[in-house]
């Protein structure tokens, strides 16, 4: 082993040993104590504005010098309006009910015991993400308040924008008296660390991963340690020949357009044959107005101001103002594509018809499905979580966005008198 490996590795492991520490004391942490951490933390926040902005240029000058995309460079910028943003979700997050002890279920059996099963932290989390800044107050928020510890490792092009946030998490802390060792950073650049914390069994309970393929792939890859991740969000629309009009322009552009490299953006719209023959190609002449690259396939593509669609451009995730169009034959075949192309995140149905609605619904088995709604709000924060970790596509443990109550797992707690089993 190189010593750059034996580095990185008794980095995680120190910082592993005292994440074991902090959690350890966080699991049994009162709810208000919690409370006023994040509440503290909050307000650091607000006190160093000006701090964090500042951090947040040095690191869009870095972006810019490497030639970072501007989807990439939307991710990575902080505004006033972003910090207030984070600000609101530390405080929401805050006055949620302590998930940490609820009873989830309880009875009793005729050998006299009585069974509780009761919601408990994981332990330790580690966060390993891109870009965006903003995870670091995210994902310590809701590691702090499901009474979990969390290591965090940042992008490199957010070093500083999430340090400086670090440190108001830290700021709370120590307001609350809570370990300080709740909330790790990272704060070297060395790609080594990843690879260390995904084989610190004896440290970290889950990883989470949150960013591009690119790196999803390699945690579920080559992580040792359990993995609650999404590979890619490629999100789907689908406008039936129920839908209304009116409400289809607007959903289908505010799904692609409002942010495009989010992973909720919608990635394919699907166009049912019969909408498009009451219609034509209004949805598609809106996104062309907007600035969208429309990639259309077969007689979609003799749209004017289209480009035709490759068979790769279904079920890509283009994180970009690009989207890939395609008529199909019914709710059925809409299925049958999103099936085929999807990724398990979000898929939204355009329809006023019920019954097609809810074969949409039972038929797919996405993470988040929707009715006439944007897949833009596939956000924990739109949830009524205040934020989230990461939306989870997976079938175990948790799906969808990842908030504090998805943090924790159970035990269960029995009480005899004496009760002895024959």
């Amino acid at each position: 082993m190189d010593g750059a490996i034996e580095s990185a590795d008794a980095l995680v492991a120190r910082m592993g040993r005292d994440a074991r520490d902090a959690a350890a004391e966080l699991a049994f942490a009162n709810a208000e104590r919690k409370h006023a951490a994040l509440i503290a933390a909050a307000d650091a926040v607000c006190t160093r504005e000006a701090e964090i902005l500042q951090a947040n240029a040095r690191d869009l000058d870095f972006a810019r010098e490497k030639g970072l995309s501007e989807a990439m460079i939307d991710r990575l910028t902080l505004t006033p309006d972003g910090l207030r943003g984070i600000v609101d979700s530390l405080r929401a997050i805050a006055e949620q009910p302590d998930p940490v002890g609820r009873v989830l279920s309880e009875w009793d059996r005729p050998t006299g015991l009585h069974i509780q099963r009761v919601s408990t932290p994981l332990g330790v989390l580690g966060v390993i993400y891109e870009s965006r800044p903003n995870v670091t107050a995210d994902a310590g928020a809701l590691a702090l308040k499901s009474g979990n510890a969390v290591i965090l490792r940042g992008g490199s092009d957010s070093i500083n924008s999430s340090a400086a946030l670090h440190a108001c998490m830290v700021e709370g802390l120590r307001a609350a008296k809570l370990p300080e060792a709740a909330i790790q950073m990272v704060t070297t650049r060395d790609r080594e660390v990843v690879a260390a914390m995904l084989r610190a069994q004896e440290w970290i309970d889950v990883i989470i991963p949150r960013g591009g393929k690119g790196l999803v792939g390699l945690v579920q890859r080559e992580a040792r340690v359990p993995v609650f991740a999404h590979l890619e969000g490629i999100c789907h629309i689908y406008a039936d020949k129920d839908a209304d009009l009116a409400k289809a322009r607007r959903v289908v552009l505010n799904a692609k357009t409002r942010r495009t490299g989010v992973c909720g953006a919608a990635e394919c719209l699907l166009i049912d044959r019969g909408f498009f023959d009451k219609h034509g190609d209004v949805l598609i002449r809106d996104l062309l107005d907007a600035g969208v690259e429309v990639r259309a396939d077969g007689e979609l593509s003799q749209i004017a101001g289209t480009k035709p669609a490759s068979p790769d451009d279904f079920g890509k995730e283009f994180l970009d103002s690009i989207i890939a169009v395609r008529l199909v034959e019914g709710v059925d075949g809409a299925i049958s594509h999103i099936r085929e192309n999807g990724s398990g995140h979000t898929e939204s149905i355009l329809t006023e018809n019920d019954a097609t609605a809810e074969r949409f619904f039972q038929r797919l088995d996405s993470a988040i499905l929707m009715r006439n709604a944007s897949t833009q709000f596939a956000d924990g924060g739109e949830f009524g979580m205040g934020a989230e970790i990461g939306i989870a596509t997976g079938k175990m443990h948790a799906r969808g966005p990842v908030g504090a109550d998805q943090l924790t797992s159970f035990k269960y707690l029995v009480t005899g008198d004496g009760t002895t089993r024959d």
